[in-house]
């Protein structure tokens, strides 16, 4: 890797870190089975998505966070967004959040066809 590339690597975490910082303050997150770094990496990636989309595009913004945490932790994971929903999933333990940003409520969790180690939330 060249020191651009480097540089460039440098600049997008520290992006990143502000932006998971500015979040921290408006997100209210509701229920959690998630670790803390994961958690900020929800917020951190919202945050992205926000910025990439408009609340009146709930579906790109819970297409934008479901393939970033795909790419980061493995594929199975599942995102919605939205004003209003109800809503009663089955998740991975220690893979879920559901937090509101605004007047946008996200719910992040992965899925998984075993039932031993899964975990019922409701919203």
């Amino acid at each position: 890797m060249c020191l651009q590339e480097r540089e460039i690597k440098k600049i997008e975490r520290e992006r990143e870190r502000e932006r998971e910082r500015m979040l921290e303050g408006k997100a209210v997150v509701g229920e959690v089975d998630m670790l803390d770094d994961m958690q900020r990496h929800a917020l951190g990636i919202a945050a992205r998505a926000l910025d990439c989309f408009d609340v009146s595009q709930p579906t790109h913004v819970a297409r934008f966070i479901k393939q970033e945490f795909d790419g980061a932790y493995g594929g199975g994971w599942q995102c919605i967004v939205g004003m209003d929903f109800g809503c009663f999933v089955t998740h991975q333990t220690g893979c879920f959040i559901y937090f509101g940003i605004g007047s946008l409520s996200i719910l992040l969790f992965r899925g998984n066809p075993s039932t031993s180690s899964l975990s019922p939330h409701d919203e």
